[in-house]
């Protein structure tokens, strides 16, 4: 027989303890004969069963001769313990059939109260199982929908990688011949200014500011504008070439992640119960690294894919407009370069006189010189005005980068401090292109100045500068396929 449960409730370790009637003494002595208990004190308080008041209360009361024979029989009898014990500890035949009784129903109770938790159990172990089985295949599941949507990511990514590649060495291409034709155009700026610079050496009154001259000077501010443009375009190239290079860092760093996500998922995915590499992790389930959730994931890639695609338009744009910008420069220079050599040709047989006019001109220009320098000391202080209000609103912005945990709250005082600072920023930089296009200004109005003392002062040949010293030189104006970068 299987025993369940405690082997106290086995009933054949040991005899089961009634809890309504007292326990029944196998001594010998109490098999002796009961007839003595007769005589014993009726005083006595011994203990006796219900039945035994009961059945005493139908004996007939002993006459005095009965009495007296038991006075004989009492001095005559020796008593013991035992014989009072077991006269005492009797029971009846209904009482041990009630014990029966009572030891079957608690058995039976038992059985059922076993056997319901039995059956309890097992149910409740089987559902467990099943929910497990289920829970583990919808998290197997979730993970391969998981893994689908990262190899579906990766591919966008690789195909925007290979796009931003292919741009990237694009507008390397083009800022290289960029920057070839801006090295071909020191060649003509340099005869330009070597032009101005014989003419400079004629002597008296044919030292004129004439339209040879004008053509000259129109020249180098043509060839100077396509310099300066090219330049400012060589940096936006440059500017561009380092945002594309970002952009396909960040593209290439999550795909990264993605690559390291995949392979950790799939590695997930493939985990079985009987997997080896399975272990205990205690409170992991409590611990939460994650720093996304789904919709931020996603959003995340395609703010990178989109940010890319953004820097290539941006970058597709640039190049088309630097293309647009050689060949318009080119053409630019090319003219300018012929309507010199017309007026040198026409300039050959032309002498005038221009000495009042050219002092004119010397005084307006140095007047403007003198204001174009007061307005230069004018942006100079007002760029070194604008330093501390900078430094106070970058200062402020810093010092609150320090605030504790959640309190470093993106609030209105830091949106108003970034736009301060963006609008002191921008008030900088139209200065200082101010005080760039003053200083180009003042630049030229100085060469002005010097050319027109230059005419003035110096009285030359120009018909031998012009024809020997000035058409000689510009025989090496550059080509056409050179001045829009190709070797």
């Amino acid at each position: 027989m299987e025993l369940m449960g405690s082997t106290l409730a086995a009933t054949y370790a040991r005899p089961k303890t009634s809890h309504f009637l007292p326990a029944i003494s196998t001594m010998a002595s109490s098999y002796r004969n009961p007839q003595a208990a007769l005589a014993m004190n009726p005083t006595a308080n011994l203990w006796r069963t219900n039945s035994y008041y009961r059945s005493s209360s139908t004996v007939p009361t002993p006459s005095p001769i009965q009495r007296e024979n038991l006075d004989l029989v009492r001095s005559k009898t020796t008593f013991y313990p035992s014989n009072r014990t077991a006269l005492s500890t009797r029971y009846t035949p209904e009482d041990w059939y009630k014990s029966n009784m009572s030891n079957y129903r608690e058995s039976e109770s038992s059985r059922k109260s076993s056997e319901r938790l039995r059956r309890d159990t097992i149910r409740m172990m089987q559902d467990k199982e099943q929910l497990t089985r289920l829970t583990q295949e919808k998290t197997s599941k979730n993970i391969g929908e998981r893994l689908n949507d990262i190899v579906f990511w990766r591919a966008e990514l690789s195909h925007e990688i290979d796009n931003m590649v292919t741009e990237i060495a694009a507008l390397n291409e083009v800022k290289r011949r960029l920057e070839r034709a801006l090295a071909e155009t020191e060649g003509p700026l340099q005869v330009s200014q070597e032009c101005l610079y014989h003419r400079e050496k004629r002597m008296s009154i044919d030292l004129v500011h004439d339209h040879v001259e004008k053509n000259l000077i129109k020249e180098v501010e043509v060839i100077k504008s396509c310099q300066e443009r090219m330049r400012r375009h060589l940096d936006r190239a440059i500017a561009q070439l380092a945002s594309n290079r970002a952009a396909q860092h960040e593209l290439e760093r999550d795909m990264s992640d993605k690559v390291t996500a995949q392979r950790i998922d799939g590695r997930c995915h493939h985990l079985r119960n009987t997997s080896d590499a399975i272990g205990y992790y205690r409170g992991i389930d409590r611990l939460d690294p994650s720093l996304s959730l789904p919709d931020s994931w996603s959003k995340f890639t395609d703010d990178n894919i989109l940010l890319s695609q953004s820097e290539r338009a941006a970058s597709q744009k640039l190049r088309d407009e630097i293309e647009i910008l050689l060949s318009t420069t080119s053409n630019e220079m090319w003219t300018q370069f012929n309507n010199a050599n017309v007026a040198f040709t026409n300039r050959v047989s032309e002498i005038a006189d221009a000495k009042n006019s050219l002092q004119t001109h010397l005084a307006k220009t140095l007047q403007e010189i003198f204001q174009t320098e007061m307005l230069i000391e004018s942006l100079k202080k007002a760029l070194r005005d604008k330093e501390c209000p900078l430094k106070v609103a970058q200062t402020r912005l810093e010092e609150r980068t320090r605030r504790p945990n959640m309190e470093l709250c993106r609030d209105n005082p830091h949106h108003r401090l970034v736009g301060e600072v963006r609008e002191i920023e921008d008030t900088i930089h139209k200065l200082q292109e101010r005080l760039m296009e003053a200083q180009n200004t003042l630049h030229t109005l100085v060469r002005t100045k010097v050319t027109l003392e230059h005419d003035l002062s110096i009285k030359a040949n120009s018909l031998f500068l012009d024809q020997e010293k000035c058409m000689s030189t510009r025989k090496s104006f550059p080509s056409m396929p050179r001045l829009v970068g190709y070797t």
